[in-house]
């Protein structure tokens, strides 16, 4: 059982991404005696803002995205085509609307990549991961994700949204895209259930701000209307509100409530990371700082240090989550067999061995269309990255004794 969460970074991050999940689909191992690949297994895949527009493709379309993601998204002038729609004259008139924003644009051009498709419609595909798709809530700075606990909230249908809106919801970077719009419908349904406090998390501040945030969509009276932007304001990894719920349910077998008893032999997150560099460090000089200037740093520097707080995070409920793990393995009840294993590989772009090429693609700029030799060269060193990883080593190893 495996989950794959994808980070922002625009077209850079897609192409990282892809990498990884080529490299995991060329990880066979046998599985009850049949054989599997590690892509295979995947059971969640999530993104934000770039990294979402890949992991809405594999939800969507599976092993078909190693081959077509490449052509249908990154090899195309994807970019140059919104501008074109933006300036088109019924775009126009469209956009002089108060209801009507530039993300709209994006959400179209994303509706084709997507053949229109919805979160209820990749119920229809067989072995379909979950897909978790996270923005940010404009007002409260919290991450918003497109899930059905996050709508039962608001009291609304998930299986209706398509992808394309979530997509470009956590895509609209702040500024130079428009916010995307949900309507709260909270009070027309039975109240959904609030984040649950585990006996051991009650107090957990991460847990109270889970509650606080799922609370703040009760009242629809005062909220009618969710404003979103990129998920990468809140979180640029992915994984934040992944690990507060896991965190929230006080074990981490809550989170396979359904998994029959001694069924579960390995866990697998895999996480990526594509921010890059700085491509000027303001620090370097007295001048006041452009607004340019300003709005990157704040993506790419405060952001960062957001990141870091993640994966930070992680690291502790690794250690809680092994603890637990080596309690409860094997145990009368227990979802998780005598020999269960939890894996937890993180890849950046700052894994990348060669420093020439690293440098380099530290610098690709984020956008949604990037030079088609970055393409190339950031899917080879996503699957050398995800290769090379001392964690990724120790989980082949151990693919390698199921039988």
């Amino acid at each position: 059982m495996a989950a794959v969460t994808l980070s922002g970074g625009g077209a850079r991050a897609a192409a990282f991404g892809l990498g990884v999940l080529r490299e995991m689909k060329a990880t066979p191992f046998s599985l009850d005696g049949r054989p599997t690949t590690l892509l295979d297994q995947v059971a969640l895949v999530s993104g934000v803002s770039g990294g979402s527009i890949l992991a809405a493709h594999f939800a969507a379309f599976g092993d078909q995205t190693l081959t077509r993601f490449e052509p249908d998204f990154l090899m195309v002038p994807f970019e140059a085509g919104l501008i074109r729609q933006a300036f088109a004259p019924n775009r126009l008139y469209h956009l002089t609307s108060p209801w009507y924003g530039r993300s709209h644009i994006l959400a179209q051009r994303l509706d084709e990549l997507y053949r229109g498709l919805t979160f209820g419609d990749l119920k229809a595909r067989p072995n379909a991961p979950d897909l978790l798709v996270t923005a940010t809530d404009l007002t409260t700075g919290a991450p918003f994700d497109f899930t059905p606990e996050q709508f039962g909230l608001i009291c609304s249908d998930l299986d209706r949204t398509p992808l394309s809106f979530a997509v470009a919801a956590s895509s609209a970077v702040p500024i130079l895209l428009s916010p995307m719009t949900l309507k709260n419908h909270a009070g027309e349904c039975a109240p959904a259930a609030l984040p649950p406090h585990g006996p051991t998390t009650a107090d957990d501040y991460r847990t109270r701000l889970l509650a606080l945030s799922a609370q703040s969509y009760r009242d629809a009276k005062e909220r009618p209307y969710i404003h979103l932007v990129d998920g990468g304001v809140s979180d640029n990894t992915g994984a934040r509100l992944m690990l507060d719920r896991l965190l929230a349910g006080g074990s981490i077998a809550s989170s396979f409530p359904d998994a029959p008893p001694g069924s579960i032999h390995r866990m697998v997150l895999i996480t990526v990371n594509s921010e890059r560099d700085l491509a000027e460090r303001i620090d370097a000089s007295d001048r006041v700082p452009s607004t340019g200037q300003v709005i990157e740093t704040l993506v790419f520097g405060a952001g960062a240090r957001e990141t870091q707080v993640t994966l930070a995070m992680l690291n502790d409920d690794h250690r809680r989550w092994q603890a637990e793990l080596m309690r409860t393995r094997g145990t009368p009840g227990s979802p998780f067999a005598a020999d269960a294993e939890l894996h937890i590989v993180s890849v950046s772009l700052h894994d990348v061995p060669d420093d020439k090429i690293r440098h380099s693609l530290l610098r690709v700029p984020t956008a949604f269309t990037i030079e088609g030799r970055d393409v190339q060269e950031l899917q080879k060193a996503g699957a050398e990255a995800l290769r090379s990883a001392p964690a990724f080593m120790r989980l082949r190893e151990s693919l390698d004794r199921l039988k």
